[in-house]
């Protein structure tokens, strides 16, 4: 499992022209999916609005270079460590699901393009970044799922409580788990690995195809809006808020720290 290529060995059954096929769609999928949400919900209008307001009101103007720092921190503390979570623990499963995917992802896309074909052999590293990154997707957001959620911890509600704003999570995890759990059946030579791989596929394409109405498309948003609050904090507009006090506010009581929020 961690040194086969499991897409190579299906490709014995699917083409490797069928399997690359559907990876075009997910992506089409994604960026339509991801266009139609901007369009429908005016995000990037709202973004630019936003923006001019927060520039005109500005106390000063932010050059070109400064501007470029701020990119940079803004890929860098909230982008690539997740550095606007003060709570560790929802930091931690926001990184581990985060650079999990990202490799169970690219891994999925250079393996079924480049060495789908068993004639070619496969680098052992991409199948081993394929099931890591799944594992870390499950480690990150099963935990999340079943520890994290504020409407879990902080309201008493059941963990296994559905509502549409799951949709994203859920699907990621139906995806990850099922993907690992049919490669797994398929190296060990199961018969059961086909009916796996149908509800991979299935959970996959809710996944990708479901973008309109998930939250898979914030994490396009999510790095905009924190470059913008950089920007609006450097200009001194500090989107119409009180500069920072010489003592933040503390919530909860001193004995108990809250831990859901």
């Amino acid at each position: 499992m961690f040194t086969s290529n499991p897409f190579a060995a299906l490709s014995a059954t699917i083409s490797p022209t069928v399997m690359q096929t559907y990876l075009v769609i997910m992506i089409v999928l994604v960026v339509g999916g991801t266009l139609f949400d901007v369009v429908h919900k005016k995000s990037a209008t709202y973004f630019f609005n936003n923006w001019r307001k927060a520039k005109s009101k500005g106390a000063r103007e932010v050059g070109s270079g400064e501007m470029v720092s701020l990119a940079i921190q803004t890929a860098v503390v909230e982008g690539m460590t997740s550095a606007e979570f003060c709570d560790a623990r929802r930091r931690i499963t926001h990184l581990l699901t985060m650079y999990g995917f990202v490799a169970y992802v690219v891994t999925t896309v250079i393996m079924v393009f480049g060495y789908a074909n068993p004639a070619t052999p496969t680098p052992a590293i991409l199948p081993l970044l394929w099931t890591l990154g799944g594992l870390l997707v499950c480690g990150g957001g099963y935990w999340f799922w079943f520890f994290i959620r504020v409407d879990v911890v902080a309201e008493g509600n059941s963990p296994f409580r559905v509502v549409r704003a799951d949709l994203f999570i859920l699907s990621l995890l139906a995806s990850t788990t099922l993907g690992l759990l049919w490669s797994w059946l398929q190296a060990a030579g199961s018969g059961g690995a086909m009916v796996f791989l149908g509800m991979y596929l299935i959970a996959t394409t809710v996944l990708f195809g479901s973008i309109p109405w998930s939250k898979f498309s914030h994490m396009f948003f999510k790095p905009a809006a924190a470059f913008e609050k950089r920007v609006s904090n450097a200009n001194g507009s500090r989107a119409n808020l009180p500069a920072p006090a010489d003592k933040p506010e503390i919530f909860g009581s001193a004995r108990r720290l809250p831990r859901h929020y």
